[in-house]
């Protein structure tokens, strides 16, 4: 142990190694995952005194919080509409029902503030609550540098107990019991819902593609187009084709409009899959692809930016550029917030969707410049990231008092919301501030990892006497706080807000912030459609619940 207390590092580094490793352990659909992995073996090790720097802890909390809200953002704006009201209200029931109860069990057992802050974020299952609470603690005034310490460490070990028992709750209740209540096949409720949003057409998960893509390119032999121009061939197919390449023996011929097609003419079309087959019918048979005739087509992956695009339907959006057509440019996917949307024409635009755009190069490029710009996401944009934790940070400071209680966000607060606003901003625009989102989901998931090892290893000595002292209060507490606020949002959910049935069992997961619940749920149900549900109240408690961290500690410890 001399290694490890003289080699922090060292330390650190293990913690993560082993909890990440204690975490892949399955037993049926649960998993405790690495950070309470990394939680258990840090408070093991803590146990010997060896301990690091807290101003590790906190650069590495500021930069997961911060790269948390920064992937939250766009969707987290783009969810505050009347659209989504109904599942916004599920976010308040659990905020409300889980600081209710925190607050309740606290008076009634006289816990400390370190110990109900760990119920709330454990039985929760939200690991920023830790933080944001941990932060809070250190700020009261009336605490001694010792008893600060103490219930810091009770917030980790409380936490880890009832985020066990809380997590195994929102798995099970969720996943197996939600669908008996609501006295359905979860697999077949889910597959009938997404045919009716989709209008029968089947999803791809995402390591598919279609086998049968919608754009297409194709040559034929000119049989039966003899003396047709290309202009009138393109506007008899509605448009929905494009002649890239004409050969005439061995000449390449530029296909403009006036061009008239001969007998034995090859040519080369690029369109809609029905389009093509349209087509054929119409020139002739189609042959293999030509040497010289076989022109390359070029993609760019588009954000959009142009105000009038944004609420308009991709049909829409064609007809009102005209260049779509004219120069043989097709949008084969639509990107929002990391999910692919139908490339239909019935898909509607929101500013800030990615746009794949696939056709010549020329016509690409003129289309670009109207419509929006080419993503720039393929390195880590530092100034921006930069200045965005720098502002997350200084926000945090800022204190305001709510009658003689002094609340503030702190770093984790701060650096949360500053994160949603640079998210968000950067989405509306993306040319400026890129952070991919690999490299986001690392650094997100390397801070909370390095942040909960600090705090377990710093909470290691008062482990063992918080739990001898609330033994059994803690996994009461992490059942109960699932069960009361899942149960409500169901009722409310199924008889007020009539939300549909799939949606509303990964909206309650979302609204726990339960990975590994909508992972289960996902599962049963065979589909992804819960996970329509999942993503808004997600994205919504992501931003609500570390903020009652610190509002539960300002108020026990007025």
């Amino acid at each position: 142990m001399g290694v490890l207390r003289d080699h922090p590092e060292l330390t650190l580094f293990l913690c993560l190694a082993a909890g990440y490793l204690i975490g892949k352990l399955r037993v049926g659909p649960i998993t405790l995952g690495g950070i309470c992995g990394t939680l258990i073996v840090s408070l093991l090790l803590g146990t010997q005194h060896i301990s690091v720097n807290d101003d590790v802890k906190t650069v590495f909390f500021a930069l997961f919080i911060f790269s948390l809200g920064y992937m939250a953002g766009p969707q987290f704006f783009s969810n505050l509409n009347r659209k989504s009201l109904r599942f916004f209200a599920l976010c308040l029931i659990e905020v409300v029902c889980v600081l209710g109860i925190a607050y309740g069990l606290a008076k009634a057992f006289d816990l400390d503030v370190g110990t109900a802050a760990g119920i709330l974020a454990g039985a929760a299952t939200e690991s920023a609550v830790v933080g944001t609470a941990t932060e809070a603690i250190g700020k009261l005034s009336d605490l001694s540098a010792e008893q600060i310490s103490q219930y810091q460490g009770h917030v980790a070990t409380a936490y880890t107990v009832c985020y066990l028992f809380g997590l195994i709750t929102i798995v099970l209740f969720t996943s197996q019991v939600m669908p008996m209540l609501l006295r359905i096949n979860l697999a077949d409720a889910s597959r009938e819902l997404w045919e009716k949003m989709r209008g029968g057409q089947a999803g791809l998960e995402s390591d598919e593609r279609e086998a049968q893509p919608g754009t297409v390119g194709r040559t034929y032999l000119v049989t039966l187009a003899d003396g047709r121009t290309v202009g009138d061939l393109e506007s008899s197919l509605g448009g929905h084709i494009t002649v890239e390449g004409v050969k005439r023996g061995s000449k390449l011929l530029t296909p403009s409009p006036e061009l008239e097609l001969t007998l034995s003419d090859l040519v080369q079309i690029v369109g809609r899959r029905s389009a093509i087959i349209e087509a054929g019918r119409e020139i002739g048979p189609e042959t293999p692809a030509v040497p010289g005739l076989d022109a390359p087509l070029a993609t760019r992956q588009v954000a959009v930016t142009e105000k009038a695009t944004h609420g308009s339907t991709i049909d829409r959006l064609e007809k009102n550029h005209p260049e779509f057509r004219a120069d043989g440019v097709y949008i084969t996917d639509v990107l929002r917030n990391d999910q692919h949307l139908p490339a239909s024409g019935e898909t509607v635009l929101q500013r800030g969707d990615v746009l794949t755009l696939v056709g010549a190069r020329g016509g690409l490029n003129k289309l670009v410049e109207k419509i929006g710009a080419v993503v720039k996401n393929d390195s880590t944009d530092f100034i921006y990231i930069g200045f965005g934790i720098v502002a997350g940070s200084l926000l945090g400071q800022i204190v305001v008092k709510l009658g003689d209680v002094p609340m503030s966000l702190g770093t984790g607060g701060g650096c949360l919301i500053s994160g949603l606003l640079f998210g968000w901003f950067r989405s509306r625009r993306q040319t400026f501030g890129a952070f991919p989102p690999q490299a986001a989901s690392t650094l997100k998931d390397m801070g909370l990892a390095v942040f909960i090892a600090c705090t377990g290893l710093a909470a290691g000595p008062q482990a063992w006497p918080l739990l001898k002292e609330y033994g059994a209060l803690l996994p009461f507490a992490g059942i109960a706080m699932v069960l009361v606020p899942a149960t409500i949002s169901l009722v409310v959910g199924r008889k007020l807000l009539k939300i549909e049935k799939p949606l509303l069992i990964g909206a309650i997961a979302g609204q726990q912030c339960s990975t590994p619940a909508i992972t289960s749920i996902t599962q049963v149900a065979q589909s992804s459609v819960p996970l329509l549900g999942y993503t808004i109240t997600y994205t919504l408690s992501n931003f609500l619940l570390p903020l009652t961290g610190p509002v539960l500690v300002g108020v026990l410890g007025a």
